[in-house]
């Protein structure tokens, strides 16, 4: 997928763990790590903005776009 997230990298600058950013946010663990892992399909805008939030960033310090292997999007 060409979409990054950098919420490890955020987790790193703000001193915060995962289990606690997930609890912050009220995600479950496991959604947290498929998250942080790149697997998600998607992102409900609710919870990127619960995590700007607790992380105290912006939406683009989480999501990054990389060109490359696009999903293509039916018309």
């Amino acid at each position: 997928m060409s979409i990054i997230v950098n919420v490890d990298v955020m987790l790193a600058k703000r001193k915060m763990s995962s289990g606690e950013l997930a609890e912050k946010i009220g995600i479950t663990p496991a959604n947290m790590s498929i998250l942080k892992t790149g697997k998600a399909k998607a992102i409900r805008f609710s919870t990127l903005n619960a995590i700007c939030k607790a992380l105290d960033c912006q939406p683009g310090d989480i999501l990054e776009y990389s060109p490359g292997d696009d999903v293509e999007v039916n018309e």
